[in-house]
C-alpha cells in the first residue's frame, strides 16, 4: 500500500477545463465555420466559441502545468518539498501534542509525526466540495501507508477551533487561511496561536500577501509584542520554489510564519 496525498490542484478541476475547451471548439466548428449560422450572428459566434477555446486552451495547459508540478510522485514534486520543509521546524517534547489546521490528505500531519515519533498530532479539516478527493478516510489511509499510528484526524472549523487555550505544543498549517473568506485573516491566526501552549512552537505557510493578509511585518511585531519570541516570516521563494515557479502557480507572496510562544 502507498501513501497517495493527491495534488493541491485537483486532477477533476484539470479535466473540467480540458472538456470545456473542447466543448467551445466544438461549437466554434459548428457554429464559426459551417452554414448552421449566417451575417451578424456567425461572427458574432465565430469571435465568442474562438475566444472561448483559446482562454479554454491556456487555462487546461496552466492547470497541466500546476498539476504536473505539484505531483508527489513527479520529477520537480514541489508539495513534497514544501511539507517536508515546514515539518523540520516542528519540534515537540516526548508525549506533547500537536494540531495541524487544514490537514487536507494528512500530508504534513504525516511528515510531523515522522519527525515527532514520541509525540501525537491531530490533523482537521472541514474537507469542502472544492476539494472532494480529500476526506479523513483517506488521510488514515495514508497514515497507515506510511506505518504511522501517532496521529488523527477528524472534522473541524479553522475560524473557531473546538480546542481550549494552550492545549497543544506546535501548531502547523499549509496553504489554507488565504482559501478561507475574510476581510480579517490575521485574526484566524490569532485563533490558531490562541491554542498554543506557552513554550510551544508554531509552523505556519501560506500566502501572506498584502492583498490578503495586510501588513504582515507589522503581525509578526504585533506578537512579538505579545510575548512570544523568535518570529520569523521566511520567504518561500528561493527555499522551497524558484521566482518564475512562485509567479506562474499564483504563490508569489507565500511565506512560512515560524516562531515560540
Amino acid at each position: 500500500m502507498k501513501a497517495d496525498y493527491k495534488n493541491w490542484m485537483p486532477k477533476g478541476m484539470v479535466l473540467a477545463a480540458v472538456v470545456a475547451t473542447v466543448i467551445f471548439l466544438v461549437l466554434f466548428f459548428i457554429f464559426g465555420l459551417t452554414g448552421v449560422a449566417s451575417g451578424t450572428l456567425k461572427r458574432v459566434l465565430f469571435i465568442v466559441f474562438l475566444a472561448g477555446t483559446i482562454i479554454g486552451l491556456c487555462i487546461s495547459i496552466w492547470m497541466f502545468l500546476m498539476y504536473r508540478a505539484f505531483s508527489y510522485n513527479g520529477k520537480r514534486q514541489m508539495s513534497r518539498h514544501i511539507i517536508e520543509g515546514i515539518a523540520e521546524h516542528v519540534k515537540l517534547p516526548d508525549g506533547g501534542w500537536g494540531l495541524d489546521v487544514g490537514c487536507g490528505s494528512g500530508a504534513l500531519t504525516i511528515a510531523c509525526a515522522k519527525k515527532n515519533p514520541k509525540a501525537s498530532f491531530v490533523g482537521i479539516d472541514r474537507w469542502g466540495k472544492e476539494y472532494a478527493s480529500f476526506n479523513k478516510t483517506l488521510c488514515e489511509n495514508n497514515a497507515k501507508a506510511e506505518g504511522i499510528s501517532n496521529v488523527s484526524f477528524k472534522r473541524g472549523n479553522a475560524v473557531k477551533l473546538a480546542y481550549g487555550d494552550e492545549t497543544f505544543d506546535a501548531v502547523t498549517s499549509n496553504y489554507v487561511y488565504h482559501n478561507i473568506p475574510s476581510g480579517n485573516r490575521q485574526k484566524i491566526l490569532l485563533e490558531t496561536l490562541r491554542v498554543l501552549k506557552k513554550g510551544g512552537t508554531f509552523a505556519i505557510h501560506d500566502i501572506f500577501s498584502k492583498s490578503k493578509y495586510g501588513d504582515m511585518q507589522a503581525f509578526v511585531k504585533e506578537l512579538k509584542d505579545m510575548g512570544y519570541e523568535k518570529v520569523e516570516l521566511i520567504d518561500s521563494t528561493g527555499k522551497y520554489m524558484t521566482k518564475w515557479e512562485a509567479t506562474w502557480t499564483r504563490l508569489a507572496g507565500s511565506a512560512l510564519l515560524v516562531g515560540k510562544k
